[in-house]
Parts: structure tokens; C-alpha cells; sequence
């Protein structure tokens, strides 16, 4: 099955500037993401300064290359792919008991302990990421079609921008309603 090419660009575009965005994320603050990745407890002490300086490379590498026709069935996998390992970091932790690192995904500056709704969210990621890869039918696009892709790509990221928020600060909100 080949989707409408509006469907391929507009989650092309959301896991984009989603990629785009945390590896801004990790610039901004890469001794504080170091810390985080080290207490993953996951990569032996001499790799974690590694990985943190490589890893905001390799998405933003990955969120320019969606954005390219040509470059997007390569980059899809490979986004698909950081987001899975993403999500098996945390479910790996959530295994082990330990709900009380932070995830990395709220930004320098808020925490966001590791819970299982990030897995929830990471599947709904990889589901676009794996949109993003199909080879979509091919038609004439027009200037209403590339408002149509936008908008939807903006309508995505305002409710991942939304959830995320939800999720970032639900500790206060239970905490403010007495749970």
C-alpha cells in the first residue's frame, strides 16, 4: 500500500523537527545530557562522553535527511530506529526498577522521570518515523496539498508539544490535586 504523499511529508517534517529539537537539547547542555546517558547505566563509563557528543549529530544528520525526497527512505529507518532505542533505554530501566532517572527528552531545562507513557509515546514516534519511509504514490502536489502537509505536521507537533508537557509536569499536577 503507497500513502498519499501528503502523509509521507507531513510525518517526515514531525519527527524532523522532533529530532532536531533534542539535539539541540544536547548541545545546549552536553555535560547535563553526559549525566543522563550515564545514569542509564547501560554504556561502560568510558563511552558515555562519546556517545553524548555523537548522538545530537547523528539526529540532527538524520532530521535534515528526512526533510530531502531523496534522502527521507534512508533517513526514516535510521529515525525509526533512534527512536526504538530510545524507548528500549527506558523500558530497559523501567524493568530494573528504576523509575527515578531522568529521561533526557524534556530539554536542559526540566527533568522528566522515566514512566511507561514515554514507551507509548516513542511507539507513536516510530510509527511515524515508519510513514515517513514508505514510498508514497506518486501525483502532482500542488500549493494547497504543501499547506495541507504543513498544517498537519503542525497540528502533530503541537499535540506531541502538548502531551510532552502533560507528561513533564504530571508529578506536580498529582502532587497539587493531593495524589
Amino acid at each position: 500500500m503507497q500513502p498519499d504523499p501528503i502523509f509521507v511529508i507531513a510525518s517526515a517534517v514531525t519527527v524532523a523537527v522532533i529530532l532536531a529539537s533534542a539535539a539541540t537539547h544536547k548541545v545546549r547542555a552536553q555535560a547535563r545530557f553526559a549525566n543522563q546517558v550515564e545514569d542509564y547505566q547501560l554504556l561502560p563509563k568510558m563511552l558515555v562522553r562519546l556517545f553524548a557528543r555523537l548522538l545530537p549529530v547523528l539526529e540532527l544528520t538524520t532530521a535534515l535527511a528526512l526533510l530531502a525526497p531523496f534522502s527521507r527512505p534512508y533517513a526514516a529507518p535510521v529515525a525509526a530506529g533512534l527512536l526504538g532505542l530510545y524507548a528500549a533505554a527506558i523500558g530497559f530501566n523501567l524493568w530494573r526498577g528504576r523509575k527515578d532517572i531522568d529521561c533526557g527528552c524534556a530539554g536542559p531545562d526540566q527533568a522528566q522521570p522515566i514512566r511507561p507513557a514515554l514507551l507509548l509515546r516513542n511507539s507513536v514516534l516510530v510509527g511515524l518515523a515508519v510513514v515517513a519511509s514508505l514510498a508514497p504514490y506518486a501525483r502532482e502536489m500542488g500549493f494547497f496539498d504543501g499547506f495541507v502537509a504543513i498544517a498537519a505536521s503542525a497540528v502533530a507537533l503541537l499535540v506531541y508539544a502538548t502531551a510532552d508537557g502533560l507528561l513533564a509536569n504530571s508529578p506536580r499536577l498529582l502532587k497539587l490535586i493531593g495524589r
